[in-house]
């Protein structure tokens, strides 16, 4: 099973990463936080990932970054991982795992998540060898339930009761699972299909599929669904659970979501850490994904932040870059007062791996 780095082998923090992105002086006075150790640090540092399937001869590589700034807040409470090869089987299956943990009520809930998350749900099957969409889910479920179970535990021994929403990504070899819980939400940056416009896809030497036209516009399209009390669904389980709604549109009057792990006050009364798991495979018009916690989509919409996304891509600008210059958009532009976490991920088409499993 894996095993969690520690907080001395993880990657550096964002203050550090934008110092050594170069060429970009204004990154250096971003703001981060000003404890000795992030708990937005990532356990792994972010980098390209691409392996070899067995029974496929070609995985899309994939390049993930990650930026936080704790905003107006006295302290930060979001947590996120980056996990480029998180198998514990690397031969056999691409397993790559990407989350943002947004906790409210303190950080005990986002860093118990953190460091627990993944490798609970590994131990509930999530599949090594071939991808199974259905294993994978409930895998994926269980692991949450899991989580929340030993999180309640331990915020009962030690007398906290805050709470985290999450969005969660799993890359099963070319198969994408997004998991979520509360208001964190995922955005796909995904091409106008080349066949609506009339082009004609072509293949590169190593036998992947192109489109010749480097201009087709792109989408956001909003992949999880949110979870808050004011919702018609979640405000009836939460009345058969024998909680109400107040007038406000909060769960008994307080919390604005209805899913999250930990809460251990509300989870009587309908507080749920069962998430939304949706799939999709990765083709040539997925181009990457956006991965926020409610601070960065309350100042920016899905086409938005793909819109902001890609116009610094294509300005030549590495992921970290962009996603640290997305994170200064909503603080310094967009005058977000939340703390504010993204986690981008980019699908890189033009490479192919090479790895041999033999």
């Amino acid at each position: 099973m894996l095993s969690m780095e520690p907080a001395s082998k993880r990657a550096k923090s964002e203050s550090v990463a934008a110092r050594e992105a170069g060429g970009d002086e204004d990154l250096e006075k971003a703001r981060t936080t000003d404890r000795e150790t992030s708990l937005c640090e990532s356990v792994g540092a972010g980098c390209e990932n691409a392996f070899h399937s067995p029974g496929s001869n070609r995985w899309v590589a994939v390049e993930a970054e990650a930026a936080e700034d704790k905003g107006c807040r006295h302290t930060m409470e979001d947590a996120w991982v980056i996990l480029p090869d998180a198998s514990d089987q690397p031969e056999k299956l691409r397993c790559s795992h990407f989350a943002i943990f947004d906790g409210h009520g303190g950080r005990h809930a986002a860093e118990f998540a953190q460091a627990h998350l993944h490798e609970n749900v590994v131990s509930a099957g999530l599949p090594r060898e071939l991808v199974n969409v259905k294993a994978a889910k409930k895998a994926i479920i269980s692991g949450f339930k899991m989580t929340d179970e030993a999180l309640l535990r331990e915020s009962l021994s030690g007398g906290w009761q805050d709470g985290a929403t999450a969005v969660c990504v799993w890359i099963l070899g070319n198969t994408v699972f997004i998991a979520n819980v509360g208001d964190a939400k995922a955005v796909l940056a995904r091409a106008v299909n080349a066949s609506d416009k009339g082009e004609e896809k072509s293949q590169n030497e190593e036998g992947v599929s192109e489109t010749p036209a480097e201009g087709l516009p792109l989408k956001g399209v909003t992949v999880t669904r949110e979870h808050k009390a004011i919702f018609p669904s979640e405000r009836a389980r939460i009345e058969k659970a024998g909680g109400f709604v107040g007038e406000n549109g909060r769960l008994l009057g307080r919390l604005e979501v209805s899913r999250a792990f930990g809460d251990r006050q509300f989870k009587k009364v309908g507080v749920s850490a069962v998430p939304d798991v949706n799939s999709f495979e990765i083709s040539e018009r997925e181009r990457f994904m956006i991965l926020g916690c409610d601070g960065l989509w309350g100042v920016f919409g899905p086409s938005d932040a793909v819109d902001f996304v890609n116009s610094q891509l294509k300005e030549g600008v590495s992921v970290g870059v962009a996603c640290r210059r997305l994170i200064r958009e909503a603080i310094r532009e967009r005058k977000c007062k939340d703390n504010c976490t993204a986690v981008l991920i980019v699908f890189k088409h033009a490479q192919v791996d090479k790895y041999d499993s033999n």
